[in-house]
């Protein structure tokens, strides 16, 4: 039998939404940033870490939030759009390596100033521990959808000294996490 949480449902369904909310919000603004290109925000990101290291489909899909179905046709989209293009990897006849175009390669700097502003608009007038409060919440969220049942482990590996969150009363980007802005 599972345990029962003592956090009002209100509470939870409440939260879930806007978190859900902020979510979709965040994408649309993203969306919009990067019509003009004509790619969404998950083929950018696609776009930056293969821009950043050789990699291969099987390395971006948990990076991506994506499945081997999405994958491929993330991959076929960008590929008809002449930004990236797969080819054999040399020592693994199975594997796939992606490769920018030159046109990929020319789009792939202008990408992350559109996630730095849209980041600084989602976290206008938060200060740099509320930022930090915040990351730190958001991966305890995280962690506890991914350790379900974890009970008393998941509880310490999400807290920090005196048992507040990582990173809390740290300097930003305590944790090995990455600051708001930086991809």
């Amino acid at each position: 039998m599972a345990a029962r949480s003592n956090v009002p449902i209100g509470l939870v369904l409440g939260g879930g939404s806007l978190i859900h909310q902020v979510g979709r919000e965040l994408g649309t603004a993203l969306e919009r940033q990067l019509a003009p290109y004509g790619i969404t925000a998950q083929q950018a990101a696609l776009l930056l870490h293969a821009g950043r290291q050789e990699t291969g489909p099987s390395q971006l899909m948990t990076q991506l939030g994506t499945d081997t179905a999405g994958m491929t046709k993330l991959l076929d989209r960008l590929e008809d759009k002449g930004l990236l293009r797969r080819r054999r990897h040399p020592d693994d006849r199975r594997a796939i390596i992606i490769e920018l175009t030159d046109q990929g390669r020319a789009l792939v700097p202008r990408l992350p100033p559109i996630f730095g502003r849209v980041t600084r608009q989602l976290l206008t007038g938060f200060s740099t521990d509320e930022i930090s409060q915040l990351m730190a919440m958001l991966q305890r969220m995280l962690d506890n959808l991914h350790a379900p049942g974890a009970g008393a482990t998941a509880k310490l590996r999400a807290t920090g000294p005196a048992g507040h969150p990582p990173g809390v009363g740290h300097s930003p980007g305590a944790g090995g996490r990455p600051e708001p802005g930086r991809r």
